[in-house]
């Protein structure tokens, strides 16, 4: 994305992000492969440094630090400090989305109390996992409202709205196997379809937004 020696880097769009973070999803599932393989291996780090093309590590005693960073790398100009990450913290945290979705959660978890033997259903599993990726998606996407990122906004939102997508075929899976109630489905459904509305028009919102900002052209393929 950089460009010529004296020329500005061009803005991040939504997809530029999207390429970004599965490039970040990609490395971080190797790492954790890993990890579970030379999990009891003495030479584990070694090993994993190595793999992981870390050469920069493979002589260092202590890289716990610098593996968390480069797992949760991202570019030089995103790195915020504490005052503003409690700043972006309160932000997410009471937006009317966010809270529908963390509360979207909430009544998984109380529907996961009332009927136990729902922890061993694939399709109940999927539900609250994807819900709750969902709802994490959501804190990053609306804990940074610096305009110049509305582009990695944006891919956040997709991907919460991905998880949503696959909560609500979990749901009606979940009811056609007769392992909720008509009344529970109904009741999930809405808390579902509020969120991904929401999710939608919020995009929405953030492409106009660019639009605005950068112009049409903003949006490449």
């Amino acid at each position: 994305m950089a460009g010529y020696e004296g020329e500005s880097e061009p803005m991040w769009d939504e997809y530029d992000w999207e390429r970004f973070l599965q490039q970040q999803d990609h490395k971080t599932e190797k790492y954790m492969q890993l990890l579970e393989q030379y999990l009891d291996d003495p030479q584990r780090d070694q090993i994993i440094a190595r793999e992981m093309g870390w050469t920069q590590l493979l002589d260092a005693n202590d890289w716990s630090t610098e593996v968390d960073a480069l797992l949760d790398e991202k570019p030089a100009e995103e790195s915020d400090s504490d005052t503003d990450q409690a700043a972006a913290f309160e932000t997410f945290e009471n937006h009317s989305l966010y809270r529908a979705a963390f509360a979207l959660t909430i009544w998984i978890d109380q529907l996961f109390d009332e009927n136990p033997s729902l922890q061993n259903e694939p399709a109940a599993v999927k539900l609250a996992t994807h819900s709750a990726l969902a709802s994490a998606k959501l804190a990053a996407a609306l804990s940074d409202d610096d305009v110049d990122e509305i582009g990695m906004t944006i891919a956040y939102l997709k991907r919460a709205l991905k998880a949503i997508t696959i909560s609500m075929d979990a749901a009606a899976q979940l009811l056609s196997e007769k392992l909720i109630t008509a009344t529970q489905h109904s009741v999930l459904q809405q808390r579902l379809f509020q969120v991904r509305d929401g999710i939608i028009t919020l995009m929405g919102e953030y492409r106009s937004e660019w639009r605005r900002r950068f112009g049409s052209e903003g949006f490449r393929s």
